[in-house]
């Protein structure tokens, strides 16, 4: 796809309520687009954000992407559509596997195919680094998404909707995220709990997930996967930045172990993925396997082509020490915000 000036777009965000979404509609009002439909399930946001933003432009639909019906009606002369609507916490979807399937594999699907009814340009689905090698219910859910995004791509080659993925690691400030407990601790006098010190975690803005997503919406192919390149941290030397950042460098921590499903450390792209990958600069692109359900390709062709790479991991990775994720950490709109409030 072309290069596309979102100006006079309409959009449409699943999940627009949550961190993602909220960032992202002030990301495309700014951009002058026409109208952002923000979908979800939470009439108690919904009325905070209409409040929050006061933007005509902003159009809420409450519905459950669970629900294929209620999504079709958020579509409605939609451009281009943002999937960021899932069940996301690791540990609660590890009690309850089947609801992760249903919002996460089920809702997908249903959001797709209703955004090829509407005649959407592109959509793009939110994913997560859990979804490589998942250890967790979250992550395989994430990556029956991947396969259910990619799947629509390769059975529906000429569709008018190029359907496309981005995969993220930890993204900083938002919902449920690490920092804001770290801060709400510190605030409370209480220690900071870290999981496993040596544990290390990819780290990224909002901001730059805005951008990913932007550059899948103009840039994709059908079925492409897009992955920001990002630095990653300890969890420790993240927790004594937080400290630093916010003016108590010798705060006390508490070591709690790591929780269900977690994983020492994450992984952005597979060795399998990575062979294949075009660099873009600040992304990497990962190309649709395309071909079709003639075997023989795979026990007489196969793939001569493939060199041997090693993952893309928080371990291998840029590693950012305490100096460097203070300096990012600073860099956030919600840190100045918090130093602008102690000055």
């Amino acid at each position: 796809m072309a290069d596309t000036d979102l100006t006079g777009a309409t959009i449409a965000i699943t999940g627009g309520t949550g961190s993602f979404g909220k960032t992202m509609a002030r990301h495309l009002l700014d951009r002058r687009v026409a109208a952002v439909h923000i979908f979800s399930r939470d009439e108690a946001k919904q009325d905070e954000m209409r409040k929050m933003m006061g933007d005509d432009r902003l159009k809420f639909f409450l519905g459950d992407v669970r629900d294929a019906d209620s999504v079709s009606e958020a579509f409605v002369n939609a451009d281009f559509v943002f999937h960021a609507a899932a069940l996301k916490q690791v540990p609660s979807c590890e009690f309850f596997p089947q609801q992760a399937v249903k919002t996460n594999v089920v809702g997908s699907h249903n959001v797709i195919e209703a955004a090829e009814r509407a005649g959407v340009k592109s959509v793009v689905c939110l994913s997560t680094d859990k979804a490589v090698y998942p250890v967790n219910a979250m992550g395989m859910s994430k990556a029956l998404m991947e396969k259910t995004a990619q799947a629509f791509a390769r059975n529906k080659p000429k569709s008018k909707t190029v359907v496309s993925i981005t995969r993220y690691g930890n993204v900083m400030y938002s919902r449920g995220s690490v920092i804001p407990l770290f801060l709400q601790q510190i605030d409370s006098g209480e220690p900071v709990t870290i999981t496993a010190a040596q544990m290390t975690r990819f780290l990224m803005s909002l901001a730059e997930s805005v951008t990913l997503v932007e550059h899948a919406f103009t840039h994709a192919e059908p079925g492409d996967l897009f992955v920001r390149k990002a630095p990653a941290t300890t969890v420790g030397d993240l927790a004594a930045a937080v400290a630093k950042v916010a003016g108590v460098p010798e705060h006390p921590k508490r070591v709690i172990g790591m929780r269900h499903g977690e994983k020492m450390h994450e992984t952005l792209l597979s060795s399998e993925e990575l062979a294949k990958a075009e660099d873009e600069g600040d992304y990497y692109r990962v190309p649709l396997d395309a071909r079709s359900l003639a075997y023989e390709q795979y026990v007489e062709e196969g793939d001569q082509n493939r060199t041997a790479h090693g993952d893309y991991t928080s371990a291998n990775t840029h590693r950012l020490d305490i100096d460097g994720a203070v300096e990012l950490l600073e860099a956030l709109p919600e840190i100045q915000s918090r130093a602008a409030l102690r000055t």
